[in-house]
């Protein structure tokens, strides 16, 4: 099943005293398949681990990973009494010995260094792994399922495209013949005829483009990954449109191929959206 390389999924659930986590996907459009992760402090341990079950689905694109956490269990603020005492005796010799008169508010003694700090939830972040690799998946298959809807409506377009070039193919191919036929009855000799022939014979571009056309569309019913693959045999398709353009000396096969030059910059467009 083809699929397109942008989509969204995300999942949240209660785990335990870490709180309500959400997992949030979201997929664009890149040559290869690159990661970045926006994590809650002290989750960088766990990067490798999601990676690893990223790449288990997902081949090509440029995927974004954040975690966030809410309402967990609120932080207990700590004091360092040991430190507190050490200020306190220090700031009293000082004024002492100096004859300071200021006396020493509590305002003043929570902002000196060490303090006040925060405990931590002593949770260890390892174990929420099990449900946190449940809620990732989750996320995934909403992204892939995203992902194949919009690929099917892809091939949908560029088979329609493929389609409509092998139609106009085989229009080019006949107008060709007809108009070679009448152009070269018209020439004085045999080496006029093989002059004419060697510059303006697109016979070759249409055998090629015609194959070119026919290997894209069976690259559509693929079940793997073929979006670099679709899009070199579009370069290809390309090459071959330029040149029959080039060579043409009939002006209804020239408008032809410039409109089957416009529905293979199409195709190469949309392509690129193909993981």
């Amino acid at each position: 099943m083809i699929k397109s390389m942008t989509g969204f999924g995300s999942k949240e659930a209660q785990i335990g005293s870490f709180g309500k986590v959400s997992v949030e996907l979201r997929c664009t459009n890149h040559k290869f398949l690159e990661i970045v992760f926006h994590l809650p402090e002290g989750f960088l341990s766990l990067e490798d681990r999601l990676k690893k079950e990223i790449e288990a689905q997902l081949k090509r694109g440029r995927v974004t990973c954040a975690i966030n956490i809410s309402g967990s269990k609120e932080s207990k603020v700590s004091i360092n009494k040991g430190l507190l005492r050490n200020y306190i005796s220090n700031l009293k010799n000082i004024k002492r010995e100096f004859g300071l008169k200021d006396e020493l508010s509590i305002n003043t003694l929570i902002h000196l260094p060490g303090i006040l700090s925060l405990e931590q939830n002593n949770v260890s972040v390892s174990s929420i792994w099990p449900r946190l690799k449940v809620l990732l998946n989750q996320a995934l298959d909403e992204l892939v399922k995203m992902r194949v809807k919009e690929g099917k409506a892809l091939v949908g377009f560029l088979k329609t495209k493929a389609d409509s070039l092998e139609s106009g193919l085989k229009m080019v191919k006949s107008s060709f013949k007809n108009a070679a036929a009448k152009k070269t009855s018209g020439l004085s000799c045999d080496e006029e005829r093989a002059s004419f022939l060697k510059d303006a014979d697109i016979t070759e571009e249409i055998e090629r483009l015609t194959f070119h056309v026919r290997n894209f569309k069976s690259k559509l019913t693929k079940n793997i990954p073929v979006g670099k693959e679709l899009d070199f045999i579009a370069q290809e398709m390309q090459r071959e449109a330029n040149t029959m353009a080039a060579k043409s000396f009939d002006a209804n096969i020239s408008a032809k191929v410039v409109q089957m030059k416009s529905q293979v910059e199409k195709i190469r467009e949309q392509v690129q959206n193909i993981e």
